[in-house]
């Protein structure tokens, strides 16, 4: 066993030498996924991998109930869903009303041609994401690993315990049918 597993062990355990251990030995790959991540969000974004780095990090090891992971990779598809549920968390927050979300940000060079460029949106997605994983829960965890938290094709299939050839088909499948999704519910609106 590796020492990141052992420390997760630990830290799962309810060691909180284990999780301040743990934090150096991961965070470098953990902020390389939320920068990651991060780059692809809409201009505008005020969080900073740092802040999501620190905020997945204490939901993973800081709960009371404590999480058990089997491996490293269980670790990072764990790190993956809590970095969308923050960001997810957040689009939301920034789409309500009290927080402007009934207003449009324009920077003044968009402000003067007033001309806007579509914006992913996030919940959109996230709500598309949830239908996936009802209908395939493994689908969905690829979407995770390769899309939340930047992992290549290699790594989700190692990760899952999957041929290379098998997760790249799932990829292949899940981001068809999350266009699917998505436009549908465009075209419905």
């Amino acid at each position: 066993m590796s020492q990141v597993t052992l420390l997760l062990d630990a830290a799962a355990a309810g060691d909180r030498k284990a999780a301040a251990d743990l934090l150096p030995l991961v965070y470098d790959e953990l902020r390389r996924l939320a920068a990651a991540r991060l780059a692809e969000e809409p201009s505008g974004n005020t969080l900073q991998p740092t802040a999501l780095v620190h905020e997945a990090y204490l939901r993973l090891v800081g709960s009371p109930d404590g999480e058990h992971w089997n491996h490293r990779g269980h670790f990072f598809a764990a790190a993956a869903e809590a970095i969308r549920r923050i960001l997810v968390e957040n689009a939301r927050r920034k789409k309500r009303t009290k927080h402007g979300g009934d207003r449009c940000r324009l920077s003044l060079d968009a402000a003067e041609s007033l001309v806007q460029a579509p914006s992913e949106d996030l919940t959109a997605l996230d709500e598309a994401l949830t239908r996936l994983t009802a209908h395939d829960p493994l689908k969905a965890e690829v979407v995770k690993l390769r899309f939340f938290a930047g992992l290549t094709m290699p790594e989700v299939a190692q990760a899952l315990d999957l041929s290379l050839a098998t997760a790249e088909r799932y990829w292949t499948y899940a981001r068809l049918w999350l266009y699917a999704e998505l436009t549908d519910a465009d075209h419905q609106e």
